[in-house]
């Protein structure tokens, strides 16, 4: 029979699950991060566990916080089993297991709170997992959308914040009055100059109603850039199950990710940091290549498969990457337009980075899916595919494959796959993307005229004529023979 999983539950773990190698009581909280989810759990998490369990950075624990109904959610479940987390790494040479037990605690999920917890001179990093739409980034200028209702209502009631951004100011504001030195404010978010981005919505709403505190910001809070990368697939019934089955725990809300995981951190926390370099994250002085390294050849490989892979029913990653026009065509659109756009790293050959992206899009134990892939076009394309695209298209380098992925996606959201069966809804921008797809099945630049998410570069004569060309050889001869032309 599994066994639930709680603290009392640590004294007598399963055979083949490790467990914390370190007393929890002896931890002291140091981090409040915000936005505990799989990924969080799977990355963060789990360098802590590891370091704590070296004997160190005890001081560094974190407490969980959020703004939204799913973290209350993630709450009661965690409160149930003592803010435990069963990781299972799904190595296809053999799955493992840890409990981690790096989380001390999670405030209750309301703003007093979680100001009150920010604001304790003990946190001197708050870290976030808000999710790549969560920082209310303009489309158009890549800046604060200051204008964006969340932030409006944010600056006319800076006494009563309801976001996460309001909710550090309010406790930045608290830190000063009490003659607190402030917190780092470390994003871990998937998206370029994620510490750059987290910056300019603080300060960016501190400006709209206390010009002088923005100043203040800007002047005295760390905001590093980082790149963080684990595929983190979603938790349902089948991965509780896999816990109790394989493990014999009961977890309400256990992770699985791949075995692979990588954290490159900018080096600029004043208020100090664990040494985490003892468990593998690399500190660095500039983050931006490694980002865009990752974020280019994986997150944009990732787009790359998932619209060719939907459209002709693939479910599960493992699954595309065994069709040999989908990998081939993943390779091609690497190979020819995304690395070429990359600057060069010392010590990293981008030939081994790809191989091991496409090792790592092939396990199949990770039973990511290419739904989970295809989700939120809207916000994603603009950051992993359009700004190579507008790369390619400065220094005039070829183009065609990143046009197709983009006239891939197009078709994707006209919601009928080559089967002919609906796809769900699955961008909260679902229905004007739907309505704009459809129409380009005719007029191609009815879809590159969202501006919202093209800005001026539908406009792109080049981008366009590529785009309007693909599009419609996709409606006309389907995925497979369109990808096996651009192959060649």
């Amino acid at each position: 029979m599994a066994l639930q999983l709680n603290a009392s539950a640590l004294l007598r773990l399963p055979g083949g699950v490790a467990g914390p190698g370190y007393d929890r009581a002896r931890l002291k909280a140091g981090i409040v991060h915000v936005g505990v989810g799989n990924f969080h759990r799977a990355h963060m998490a789990v360098y802590l566990d590891r370091l704590f369990s070296l004997g160190e950075g005890h001081h560094w624990a974190v407490l969980g916080a959020g703004v939204r109904p799913a973290d209350a959610e993630m709450r009661a479940k965690l409160a149930e089993q003592d803010w435990l987390t069963t990781v299972v790494e799904l190595d296809p040479k053999g799955l493992s297991a840890r409990v981690t037990g790096g989380m001390i605690g999670f405030v209750p999920v309301e703003a007093e709170a979680t100001i009150a917890a920010m604001a304790d001179p003990a946190i001197r990093i708050v870290s976030l997992t808000i999710t790549e739409g969560g920082y209310y980034v303009d489309a158009q200028s890549g800046g604060f959308d200051a204008t964006h209702p969340d932030m409006v209502a944010e600056a006319a009631t800076p006494r009563a914040p309801r976001t996460v951004f309001g909710m550090i100011l309010a406790a930045l504001r608290r830190r000063r009055a009490a003659d607190v030195a402030p917190f780092t404010v470390m994003s871990c978010d998937n998206l370029p100059e994620n510490g750059h981005v987290t910056a300019r919505a603080v300060i960016g709403l501190a400006r709209r109603s206390d010009p002088a505190f923005a100043d203040w910001i800007a002047a005295n809070v760390a905001f590093p850039n980082s790149m963080v990368d684990c595929i983190t697939p979603a938790t349902s019934d089948r991965e509780r199950a896999l816990v109790a089955e394989r493990f014999g725990l009961v977890d309400a809300a256990p992770v699985v990710c791949e075995p692979f995981r990588q954290w490159v951190l900018e080096d600029h926390f004043p208020a100090g940091r664990p040494a985490l370099e003892r468990v593998g994250v690399e500190f660095v002085q500039d983050v931006a290549a490694y980002e865009l390294m990752k974020l280019r050849i994986l997150n944009g490989g990732h787009a790359a498969i998932a619209y060719p892979s939907a459209l002709v029913g693939h479910h599960f990653v493992h699954e595309a990457m065994a069709d040999p026009l989908i990998a081939r065509w993943l390779d091609t659109l690497e190979r020819q337009e995304i690395v070429p756009t990359l600057a060069r790293i010392p010590g990293v050959s981008y030939d081994a980075y790809l191989a091991k992206v496409t090792e790592r899009f092939s396990n199949p134990e990770v039973g990511d899916t290419i739904r989970r892939l295809c989700l939120d076009g809207s916000n994603r394309q603009p950051k992993f595919i359009l700004p190579t695209l507008s790369q390619a298209l400065a220094a005039d380098r070829p183009l065609e494959g990143l046009a197709l992925e983009v006239a891939l996606w197009c078709r994707y959201c006209a919601g009928i796959d080559e089967a002919g069966r609906a796809i769900a809804p699955n961008d909260e921008n679902w229905a004007e993307l739907s309505l704009r797809a459809q129409a380009a099945k005719d007029d191609p630049g009815a879809f590159l005229a969202n501006r919202a998410v093209f800005g001026a570069l539908g406009e792109e004569p080049r981008f366009a004529a590529a785009f309007a060309r693909q599009l419609g050889r996709l409606w006309s001869e389907g995925v497979h023979p369109v990808l096996a032309d651009y192959i060649g």
